[in-house]
């Protein structure tokens, strides 16, 4: 059905929406931001329309969990209103960052008609949301970066580190990497992006991982992990550290204290690296990471600063993508919006953050570019793609 996938590729743009018709023809809808109002209060809707939607954010939690949740918000009530009002109603729940208020959230939602959640934030929180979704056959787009709480109708629409690990991987075999060296964090992060480097690299013929090391994040601690790493590189052509913007350059000036060749060796990253303290780290410039590319948050950004004076949480991306996500599936596929045919779509969708797509296990694969580290910022030296080609990968 051809017709059917040009409808839902294209369903979303950067900057709101991008509907493709069976025609082939294209109409962007309008995305002049609408005035600035005031913040909706927890538990209250945005929008107006017929079709119902939950939305679980941490809008009261502590610390920069109520943060994200009330930027998060702000990002919803954004798309709704850059969507020019279209056929959804939100229905804001506040679960204050736990996995009991999340559940109950949930059931509120469902109980008030909701045909779709949106969150919750916190993997801890996805699973009990999904057992009162999952009896009403009521699919959930949450947003936890943890791929063990994906499951078939539990959708992640968030910043998976195993896209980041195929994508930089994927990308240095292209230009005839073929031997790789890894320090990684020993961290729960560390122990999900070994596993994908693992598998990334085991993917490809001729490649093969010569050296690898776990090290604490102990400056002291760091030193033994790395005089190894110093040793065990030498028959490398690539290293791969993900971890952080607090952490790299210290990692990094280890090695140089113990006479690594950085010229010799092509330093690769994670999105982790997309961070001001990367690019001020002259022992850092010319690495490669995977990211998206910036353009659409810098876009997003300024849009959400002019609404509401202030800048918006990085994962605000995710709460405005899922309501324009939902919003575009209601207005092209009707009562069939929701089904698993239409959101696992191989043609997947653009957002934000660029092309997304999710696979029927729940997690998803994103279209990321790969970028040089500068001092004057990332250099985009592969671009994201513009589509997916074939069935979602793994």
């Amino acid at each position: 059905m051809p017709t059917r996938r040009r409808s839902i590729a294209g369903l979303l743009a950067t900057a709101g929406a991008l509907l493709t018709g069976c025609s082939g023809n294209s109409q962007y809808l309008s995305t002049t931001p609408a005035p600035q109002s005031a913040q909706v209060p927890p538990g209250a809707t945005i929008g107006t329309g017929q079709v119902k939607v939950g939305l679980i954010l941490p809008v009261s939690a502590p610390g920069n969990a109520g943060l994200a949740g009330q930027s998060m918000r702000n990002a919803a009530e954004m798309a709704i209103a850059e969507f020019q009002n279209p056929n959804v109603q939100l229905l804001v729940k506040d679960d204050g960052g736990t996995a009991q208020a999340a559940q109950l959230a949930a059931q509120q939602s469902l109980d008030d008609g909701a045909v779709i959640i949106l969150g919750p934030l916190f993997s801890q929180s996805v699973g009990f949301v999904a057992q009162v979704a999952r009896p009403r056959n009521v699919p959930v787009i949450a947003f936890s970066t943890d791929a063990n709480v994906a499951s078939n109708g539990v959708y992640l629409l968030s910043f998976l580190p195993e896209s980041d690990v195929d994508r930089i991987v994927q990308y240095a075999s292209s230009v005839g990497k073929r031997s790789y060296a890894a320090l990684i964090p020993d961290n729960p992060y560390g122990t999900v992006v070994e596993a994908a480097f693992k598998q990334a690299i085991a993917r490809r013929p001729g490649s093969q991982i010569v050296a690898l090391e776990r090290y604490p994040h102990d400056k002291a601690a760091m030193a033994a992990p790395i005089r190894n790493m110093a040793q065990g590189s030498t028959r490398a052509d690539c290293l791969f550290i993900p971890d952080s913007g607090d952490v790299v350059p210290d990692v990094v000036q280890g090695l140089v204290a113990d006479a690594v060749n950085l010229k010799r060796l092509q330093l690769l990253g994670t999105g982790l690296w997309d961070d001001p303290r990367v690019f001020a780290a002259p022992s850092l410039a010319g690495g490669w990471y995977a990211a998206p590319d910036g353009t659409g948050y810098r876009n997003f950004a300024t849009r959400y600063r002019a609404r509401y004076n202030q800048d918006p949480v990085r994962t605000a991306t995710l709460s405005y993508d899922a309501v324009a996500l939902v919003a575009a599936l209601v207005k092209t596929q009707g009562p069939q919006a929701f089904t698993p045919q239409v959101l696992t779509n191989p043609s997947g969708f653009s957002g934000i953050d660029g092309l997304f797509r999710f696979k029927p296990d729940g997690t998803n694969e994103r279209g990321l570019a790969v970028l040089r580290v500068a001092a004057a910022g990332p250099q985009v030296i592969s671009p994201a793609p513009r589509s997916f080609g074939g069935s979602p990968a793994g």
